[in-house]
């Protein structure tokens, strides 16, 4: 299958990326921007996406279409993407890569019934592929996965998981549990500290104790507001995981609520552009502890 004409749906700081990769190796990237906010338009002009009209347009020209959103965007997407194929005939494969539970890309996977398209399950791991940095990991799963091995070696490296449609969404769904599950984990543990008046000695003991640890909370916790409101999806997709496997679902659904609360602290409006990249894990948590002190005097 050759893959040229690269549909992404939608050129979010990752759909971007991708996107901008493939344009850099010389593939057509191309878009349907019908309801998104300026700024996602903007950035889509700026990385020369090719923009179309309507869905029935770009499913007529794209060889694959590439769904890389919020998860809880994600099936209504591809509802849309479905119905447009059967309205107009043309079905290019689709690549469901978004942070989603297996049953939910399985169920995603069953939209696609009919219409003749080849349906992909996947999940990205890592920052948005740019030159000189460690390629973006894609994993993905399906008797049509290794269409996308063409896009291998393009600032991003693509891992085959085999025929088995939510493999790839596992692999996605258990290392976010490990990695963003443990950045919660960080901003819970200090919020209760701080709110219990012990937060310096908390502090003190886990830099001499464990200093790597503490290394990476500095490092993280600070920079967690910017992405917590399109996190908490994730978060739930990941319980829903756990709970398949016969596991507690609730270390996620907490998960959730964590950054439910950093998005309600004054720096959740912030974007990864945005971002005071001088504020430290303290001053974050400082607000953490203010939004809930808050909602206590609001009961």
């Amino acid at each position: 299958m050759t893959l040229h004409a690269v549909a992404i749906l939608s050129p979010g700081e990752m759909g971007g990326g991708v996107g901008a990769a493939l344009l850099r190796h010389g593939h057509d990237v191309l878009t349907c921007l019908a309801g998104r906010s300026a700024r996602t338009k903007a950035r889509a002009e700026r990385l020369g996406f090719r923009l179309c009209p309507d869905l029935g347009s770009l499913v007529a020209e794209a060889d694959i279409v590439l769904s890389i959103l919020p998860p809880e965007a994600a099936r209504a997407t591809a509802e849309e993407v479905a119905a447009a194929m059967r309205r107009t005939g043309e079905a290019p494969s689709y690549a469901e890569l978004n942070a989603v539970a297996p049953e939910t890309s399985r169920a995603i996977g069953g939209l696609f019934q009919g219409t003749g398209a080849e349906y992909i399950d996947g999940g990205i791991i890592g920052l948005p592929p740019a030159e000189g940095r460690k390629p973006t990991r894609i994993y993905v799963s399906g008797n049509a996965a290794p269409a996308l091995d063409a896009f291998d070696g393009k600032d991003m490296t693509i891992h085959q998981c085999g025929p088995e449609i939510g493999r790839a969404s596992s692999v996605k769904m258990c290392y976010a549990s490990i990695s963003k599950g443990t950045n919660t984990l960080h901003t819970a543990a200090m919020t209760a500290a701080d709110s219990l008046g012990v937060g310096d000695i908390l502090r003190a003991e886990i830099a001499d104790s464990v200093p790597a640890v503490y290394e990476r909370m500095q490092a993280n916790v600070p920079r967690l507001p910017a992405d917590s409101g399109r996190w908490i999806g994730e978060m739930e997709e990941i319980a829903k995981t756990y709970a398949a496997a016969g596991l507690p679902p609730g270390f996620h659904l907490a998960a959730a609520e964590i950054f439910r609360l950093l998005d309600a602290t004054p720096y959740g409006s912030e974007t990864r552009e945005t971002m005071d990249r001088s504020r430290t894990m303290e001053r974050t948590v400082a607000a953490c502890v203010a939004e809930l002190r808050k909602r206590e005097a609001a009961e």
